[in-house]
């Protein structure tokens, strides 16, 4: 039984005058097409009828997609949900015998699938593109039995957003946390190029900058080493990180410090055990503008940020540093990356 509205109703009657839509209303429920829902509201007219009804569907006959479900559909796919609901598998019915057909190819052609993009593999067998990722597919997936890894799919992050002044091996690779910090340290390296100055940040020797999209960074470590030419991914490069003082933007830095020092040497990974480092003369020389601001003009600290933090991060500064960060993250507050700028580097 499916729930229908009186507006529905009344819509496929085609009739404009009331009594008429009454009508037809009264007649599909003598037929016993309709029956009214007694617990919904009366629509207010009169003679008055209930705003909802439960719309009374033929039984179907399900002996073909039972015998579909035991003899049409690929081993592979289990077929013992269906089975015990099959009204679902009527709904799903399109989707499991593209899944099927796709199952079916490939045991034909009896060599091993060749791993391809989540959103590539959605759409060879639907024919959709998001089906994987947005709409369905995990769903008829799990119904049929079938796990992600037999599907063979790899997921694909935003590609890397970076910036190299020179390609020498070794060189410091700085990822940023920020946009509009990039921005102004890509442009300060293009001047130091023009002028033929050191290609310094904050005494640094800085040979890339790697825009970091906040968590982003994260999602893209896998595959850094495919989104970065070869002289940025070298092992024997320093990577350096700069980003928030906040509890968010410690954290961004802990987790990818932890990835990188647990990497692997396989093509697209991280070197292992590559350390990152924070870019300990930028922390400090935000806690020395914030000083200059005072405590009630930094911004107030999201209550969503996760606060559980290894202290990874504070063991590289003095005993001072930590606790002048620290009476900040206490009070409440934090000190954005953007608080220092080009007359800084």
């Amino acid at each position: 039984m499916k729930k229908i509205s009186l507006e529905q109703l009344l819509g496929e009657s085609g009739e404009d005058n009331y009594r008429e839509q009454y009508q037809y209303v009264c007649g599909l429920i003598e037929k016993q097409q309709i029956l009214p829902v007694k617990s919904s509201p009366l629509n207010g007219k009169k003679p008055a009828l209930h705003q909802s009804y439960w719309l009374a569907e033929a039984v179907l006959d399900y002996e073909e997609l039972i015998e579909e479900l035991k003899f049409c559909i690929m081993p592979a796919i289990r077929t013992d949900y269906y089975l015990n609901h099959l009204e679902t598998y009527r709904e799903e019915r399109k989707w499991v015998r593209l899944l099927s057909r796709y199952l079916s190819e490939q045991g034909a052609k009896g060599v091993s699938t060749e791993c391809v993009s989540l959103n590539e593999r959605s759409f060879q067998i639907w024919g959709r593109e998001k089906f994987l990722q947005r709409e369905q597919g995990r769903k008829i997936l799990a119904h049929c039995g079938v796990g992600m890894e037999e599907l063979c799919v790899y997921n694909t992050a935003e590609p890397l957003a970076y910036y190299s002044a020179c390609r020498r091996i070794p060189q410091t690779v700085l990822i940023l946390e920020n946009k509009d910090t990039f921005y102004s340290m890509r442009r300060h390296l293009m001047d130091c190029l023009c002028e033929g100055r050191k290609l310094q940040i904050f005494g640094v020797e800085t040979g890339t900058l790697v825009y970091g999209a906040g968590k982003g960074i994260l999602r893209s470590y896998e595959d850094f080493g495919f989104c970065v030419e070869p002289h940025i991914n070298a092992s024997q490069n320093e990577m350096l990180y700069f980003g928030d003082l906040d509890y968010e933007g410690i954290g961004i830095y802990e987790r990818l410090a932890a990835l990188f020092e647990n990497g692997d040497m396989e093509e697209g990974g991280c070197g292992e055990g590559h350390k990152v480092k924070p870019l300990i003369r930028a922390y400090e020389k935000m806690l020395e503008k914030a000083k200059v601001c005072g405590a009630d003009f930094l911004p107030e600290t999201s209550e969503k940020q996760n606060r559980n933090l290894s202290g990874a991060f504070f063991s590289y500064f003095s005993r001072q540093a930590v606790d002048e960060m620290n009476c900040i993250l206490e009070a409440g507050k934090y000190i954005p990356q953007e608080i220092v700028n080009r007359t800084d580097f």
